[in-house]
């Protein structure tokens, strides 16, 4: 069952170190992301999943102890998802970025609420799959609690990595209200094909989370909502009533 679900951008300038002079610019984002994953430890879940975007066609699980970094960066700097299990051994799988992102969230926050692994979701991923993902993953443990990674649209402005798309910030205001209102039918209706001509990759995590959620009642709240670069980031916090 799905108790709490906390949904945060997976830029990599979200990590201080990688942004650098220019990390100022996302720290309403890293509080609001602090704040999301504080609340699902309150949740008390007995198992985390991080949900986000891979370019992947299909799901891929990533078992706790999988590792991803910031190399590419310039950054030594490597995480680990959740605590690596010593009866496992280590397969040497990397962890897509949105996963590391998620993975250095729950580090920074000291994570020892409960075990962690991670599912990858791919952008041709049809939303009755993600969905599907979604119900085996609520399935999986009494109490279940997402982290779900994953940005809106890259074309918000003329300076935007899309540069200038007169769609995205309707898009972008749909999936906030969606957000902002647990709405799962608005997220599992977003169109796989505009939400990739708007480079939207969190699309099929957000719709892993609808099929997660279901009909249960949840309370929700928009904890922040921006597009510094001209990228739509959302943190949200979903938690089951």
């Amino acid at each position: 069952m799905l108790v709490a679900a906390a949904v945060c951008p997976c830029p990599p300038l979200l990590v201080p170190a990688v942004a650098g002079d220019a990390a100022a610019e996302l720290d309403g984002a890293r509080a609001a992301c602090r704040e999301a994953v504080a609340a699902l430890a309150a949740a008390r879940p007995a198992l985390v999943v991080v949900v986000g975007p891979d370019g992947t066609d299909g799901p891929a699980v990533h078992p706790a102890g999988t590792r991803g970094g910031f190399h590419g960066y310039g950054l030594p700097l490597e995480v680990t998802l959740g605590t690596p299990d010593p009866a496992r051994p280590d397969d040497g799988g990397r962890l897509p970025l949105s996963l590391t992102v998620g993975a250095w969230l729950l580090a920074e926050a000291g994570w020892t609420a409960a075990p962690v692994t991670g599912l990858a979701v791919g952008p041709a991923m049809e939303p009755d799959r993600c969905a599907d993902e979604g119900r085996l993953l609520a399935a999986a443990a009494e109490r279940v609690a997402l982290l779900v990674m994953g940005d809106g649209s890259v074309c918000r402005d003329r300076k935007a990595p899309g540069y200038l798309d007169e769609r995205a910030i309707p898009f972008d205001d749909a999936v906030a209200r969606a957000l902002a209102g647990a709405d799962t039918a608005a997220l599992a209706g977003l169109d796989p094909a505009l939400a990739a001509e708007l480079g939207a990759a969190g699309r099929p995590a957000w719709q892993v989370l609808s099929g997660a959620a279901g009909s249960s009642r949840m309370d929700a709240r928009l904890l922040w909502h921006g597009a510094p670069y001209g990228v739509a980031y959302f943190t949200a916090l979903w938690t089951a009533r």
